[in-house]
């Protein structure tokens, strides 16, 4: 796995990290309390010695799974095999402390919401239908009147109910997880990448472009005459023509490159294992584009344009934010020269733009 896919992967596996961390502490809560029942509750050697036996082996299974084998493997499936040992273990647990009586019985309720908050709902209702057999098998050990099951039947909707809120509450966590997360890594204006998350994809960038010497290029954007624009039409009108341009920048470019807003009217794309000379079509294309294509704003049709900036890796810079430096420099030299253009940074690129006077077409 290369190191985007990891970053991608990071927060995931952190969350199941945590996962792991609370299953550890329900392992330790069971044989915690299976020793002090059997401490401080008669029983008979023979349910004794099972009791013992169930919690030495739960023990050594938390162990390896906590700091052993197992101990940094995390995901859904870890997870799915503790809440099956934990259900087990209970249900085992309850055969010899009373079976429907046990004192223990209550416990399946926490592996069902366990199972709600990390598995999913289709998970969740397949452990339902296992607490609600090992419910039947507790009441069908012995013969007993009719009345009696009839009674116990009702206790099985519980299992049902909590298996089926905990999963919908379960859903509707996630969704709320990932709105967060899209919140955080997306301008709210614009929908693409903010900053904070153009520099997490960005470094993942610079570390195969060094690793495999491949190039990159960065290229920074600014709307020309915003401020004309808002004082003329007002800030909505401001907000539209930011909008137009984060559009432009999705419209002709990959979807392997990386593009954000940077701050106000001003947009970063890296062009990722491509070379700066390779595109320079590329971004001509957004500032014409910008250029020749106006936006709607409450009936008027608006027109502007865009200074642009570009520089490469690795001869423009030994890092990300090196080569974001240049490209921005070279950005405001297509500003000082007329705006509506794109300056390649150089050493000589001062020279190329106010001697030449050269503008992108329109």
């Amino acid at each position: 796995m290369d190191d985007l896919q990891q970053d991608n992967n990071h927060g995931t596996q952190q969350r199941f990290k945590g996962y792991d961390r609370i299953m550890g502490n329900i392992s330790w809560l069971l044989i915690a309390l299976v020793t002090l029942d059997m401490k401080i509750a008669p029983k008979d050697h023979g349910s004794m010695a099972f009791l013992a036996g169930f919690s030495i082996l739960l023990f050594f299974y938390n162990l390896n799974a906590r700091y052993g084998l197992l101990s940094r493997k995390y995901g859904t499936l870890k997870i799915f095999a503790d809440l099956m040992v934990f259900l087990s273990f209970i249900v085992a647990v309850c055969w010899y402390t009373g079976k429907l009586t046990s004192p223990f019985m209550s416990l399946i309720y926490l592996i069902l919401m366990a199972t709600a908050l990390t598995q999913g709902r289709r998970v969740t209702y397949f452990m339902a239908g296992l607490a609600v057999t090992s419910y039947i098998l507790l009441a069908s050990v012995e013969f007993r009147e009719l009345n009696y099951y009839l009674t116990h039947i009702i206790e099985l909707f519980p299992f049902m109910l909590i298996a089926h809120l905990g999963a919908m509450l379960a859903g509707e966590s996630e969704t709320a997880r990932r709105e967060v997360e899209r919140l955080s890594l997306t301008d709210d204006v614009t929908g693409i990448n903010n900053m904070r998350n153009f520099f997490l994809l960005a470094d993942s960038q610079e570390k195969l472009a060094k690793r495999y010497i491949r190039p990159f290029a960065i290229c920074m954007l600014d709307a020309d005459n915003l401020k004309k624009i808002n004082d003329q039409y007002g800030h909505f009108a401001g907000t539209t023509l930011i909008q137009q341009v984060a559009a432009m920048i999705t419209a002709h470019t990959r979807n392997c490159d990386i593009s954000a807003r940077y701050g106000g009217d001003e947009f970063v794309i890296m062009f990722t294992e491509t070379g700066k000379q390779d595109v320079i079509k590329a971004v001509e294309r957004i500032v014409s584009g910008m250029a020749t294509t106006p936006f709607d704003f409450e009936g008027k049709s608006i027109l502007t344009t865009l200074s642009a900036g570009l520089a490469g890796y690795p001869e423009d810079g030994a890092d990300v934010r090196a080569v974001m430096a240049n490209a921005d420099e070279a950005m405001y030299v297509s500003k000082r020269g007329g705006k509506n253009r794109l300056t390649v940074y150089s050493t000589a690129m001062y020279e190329e733009t106010f001697g030449k006077q050269e503008e992108v077409p329109r």
